[in-house]
């Protein structure tokens, strides 16, 4: 069964959705969730659909290879980020190179980098008067949203649209596209 391990630091709904996605399917299956916040609903989310979840420190992240030797313990054939928030370690990209995907909320190489995530993201792009926004999903390098490009979908931003029904516009997206184009990698179709 090939493995996918989830990243998360928030309430989690593209996790219970990735999970949700594959939970009867034999050959692909989430089968852990990790998070850098003990109080993240995606711990509660995670362990409902019976997926073991657990929570770790910064030191336990990039002090020590203590999330490392967990993920080799794991075996993951794909590490999805999904809403986390902390830069992956370059110990950890080492390892698991090419193995390690992140979906943002804009089209790259638009609203990336340090500090854009959520509603950061949709404030700017209702900010600048954007047209259009959507999804990026992306390989994990060293740096904050620069990895290669492996999906776009894309959405329009209409005059009126605040943060809030761009982020609305947004979730729909994630959950149509990011199961398919995870599972796309996992048996090498195209989604």
């Amino acid at each position: 069964m090939k493995r996918i391990v989830i990243f998360a630091s928030g309430s989690g709904t593209n996790a219970e959705n990735l999970i949700r996605y594959f939970e009867n399917n034999p050959e692909i299956g989430v089968t852990n969730v990790l998070s850098n916040n003990p109080q993240a609903k995606v711990l509660d989310r995670a362990k409902k659909l019976n997926v073991s979840a657990f929570s770790f420190n910064r030191i336990a992240f990039s002090k020590s290879d203590d999330v490392l030797n967990l993920l080799k313990n794991c075996n993951p054939d794909l590490i999805v980020l999904a809403g986390f928030l902390w830069k992956m370690p370059e110990s950890i990209i080492k390892v698991f190179q090419n193995k390690i995907i992140n979906i943002h909320p804009a089209l790259l190489p638009k609203y990336g980098g340090k500090g854009m995530f959520g509603m950061h993201v949709h404030k700017a792009v209702v900010d600048h008067n954007e047209m259009e926004t959507g999804i990026t999903i992306h390989y994990v390098n060293e740096n904050y949203d620069e990895g290669a490009i492996i999906f776009q979908a894309s959405c329009q931003v209409d005059p009126q649209d605040s943060p809030e029904d761009v982020a609305a516009k947004i979730h729909e997206l994630e959950m149509e596209h990011f199961p398919k184009v995870v599972e796309g990698l996992l048996t090498n179709e195209a989604f």
